[in-house]
């Protein structure tokens, strides 16, 4: 699949790491360094504009190496990019932990999923079929 980009920042294209990679890392595009601190949330410009076709989204996913390390994630994970969507790709990050953080021009913030979705149409009733598992949730299978 081809996808239309603008890159407007100073920095390679999204790619995948590996050969195996479902997400392609997207990097900040920012003039002067940002220190995130502990429980903050700021919006990382990224420099890029695209043209998702229909029927797919753009998904910004956390990575997970920064969330393992330093307690970085996205607010809204995952993020989704819509295909009528035509601004900048803002990333949502938030520090976690209790050390304040420094994101640095270039540095990948998260990684980029693009995904076909479905659409559905409603089908309104009085009530639902049974099943086995019924209404339990939020941990009715145990620990």
């Amino acid at each position: 699949m081809t996808i239309i980009i603008v890159n407007k920042s100073r920095h390679l294209l999204p790619n995948y790491s590996t050969d195996g990679a479902a997400g392609m890392d997207i990097r900040a595009n920012i003039s002067e360094e940002i220190i995130l601190q502990p429980m903050e949330r700021r919006l990382i410009p990224t420099g890029l504009y695209v043209a998702i076709p229909a029927g797919y989204e753009a998904q910004m996913r956390p990575r997970s190496g920064l969330a393992l390390k330093h307690g970085i994630t996205l607010l809204n994970s995952p993020g989704t990019i819509d295909s009528d969507y035509r601004g900048e790709i803002g990333v949502i990050l938030i520090n976690l932990s209790n050390v304040p953080f420094k994101i640095s021009d270039g540095e990948r913030i998260c990684q980029m999923v693009i995904a076909p979705y479905v659409k559905v149409e409603w089908n309104e009733v009085d009530s639902l079929d049974e099943t086995m598992r019924g209404q339990g949730g939020f941990g009715h299978t145990g620990i």
